[in-house]
């Protein structure tokens, strides 16, 4: 982390970048946020660690638009949606200083929490340039230990690689951590009857509360008026009163970013129910890879993507 930082002060004090992306410590510890600094001595405060899952694509198209140039450290799933951004004229790249950062997979508190450790006040192995596989954790009930693996976010099990694809410079090595088949959950939803997977998605999207944190940490989600920000919606509308607001919110938002998706994950990271809302979107990139070839959103920043385009070749309606 040392490095970033200093790297980060280089750039900033010579002028190269006015502004720089990264994250700062949260209210726990465990908890870091995304934040831009405009000062050498306010980078002392930037953090890096096992929870800045955090993907800081989507900030980039806010900076566009700032002044001056904008250093954004971004890790190798992150550079996948910053890709996408750039094919959809979302974020300029000329305006983006881009630092490759190392990733040794990104930890999710709520899986540590579901192990029974409970009252974490300090968690010791999430430094980045720690090569630990055990986090310690100190509670209030005394110090206790779990597997970095086993607390790892669900898409890092699933990674597509450790390589950036967009990059101006790098720092850090990263680290292979697949080790599950990325259309498994899929493919045990496909194989259940409709009456059970209606009872499966009834069950998970009734929590929902309608708080668009899924809609709003999206990088695919970057339309600048929502159809789902109407102000005839109020706050009765938003609870789950009826079959529209947990039936069909998130299938529509699945719709919209289908083909452009770069399964990023961040949807179900910061859902506050812990509804698995990649799945939706995981099906929809296992059938266009299907139906028109293997597909990866964001592997580059000029092709077409398969429901942009149109060849005689294409299936047709009612295929899957």
């Amino acid at each position: 982390m040392r490095e970033m930082i200093e790297r980060a002060k280089e750039l900033l004090s010579s002028g190269e970048v006015t502004q720089v992306l990264g994250w700062k410590a949260g209210d726990l510890s465990y908890n870091p946020e995304p934040a831009f600094f405009e000062k050498a001595e306010e980078l002392d405060n930037l953090v890096y660690n096992g929870f800045c899952g955090a993907n800081l694509s989507k900030y980039m198209i806010a900076a566009s638009k700032m002044e001056g140039k904008t250093l954004v450290f971004l890790k190798p799933c992150d550079t996948y949606s910053f890709n996408q951004l750039i094919k959809e004229h979302r974020v300029d790249r000329e305006k983006a200083y881009i630092v490759g950062i190392g990733c040794k997979g990104k930890l999710d508190i709520e899986k540590i929490k579901k192990m029974g450790i409970k009252g974490i006040e300090s968690i010791q192995g999430a430094e980045a340039e720690d090569p630990c596989e055990t986090l310690k954790i100190q509670t209030i009930y005394g110090e206790k230990t779990c597997s970095y693996k086993d607390a790892m976010l669900e898409r890092c099990h699933v990674c597509k690689g450790k390589e950036h694809q967009i990059y101006d410079e790098l720092l850090g090595e990263s680290k292979d951590t697949k080790d599950a088949d990325r259309f498994a959950e899929v493919e045990k939803i496909e194989a259940m009857s409709p009456e059970e997977k209606f009872a499966f998605f009834q069950k998970e999207l009734s929590k929902c509360i309608r708080c668009n944190a899924c809609r709003n940490v999206c990088p695919a989600c970057s339309c600048r008026k929502c159809v789902f920000d109407s102000n005839k919606f109020d706050s009765s509308q938003k609870a789950n009163t009826d079959s529209f607001e947990e039936k069909m919110f998130h299938i529509i938002r699945a719709f919209h970013v289908a083909g452009r998706c770069t399964d990023c994950g961040e949807c179900s990271r910061v859902c506050p129910q812990g509804i698995p809302l990649h799945l939706f979107n995981r099906k929809f990139i296992k059938d266009i890879d299907m139906l028109y070839g293997e597909f990866q959103a964001g592997e580059d920043a000029e092709s077409k993507g398969p429901l942009t385009s149109f060849t005689f070749d294409d299936a047709e309606p009612g295929s899957v």
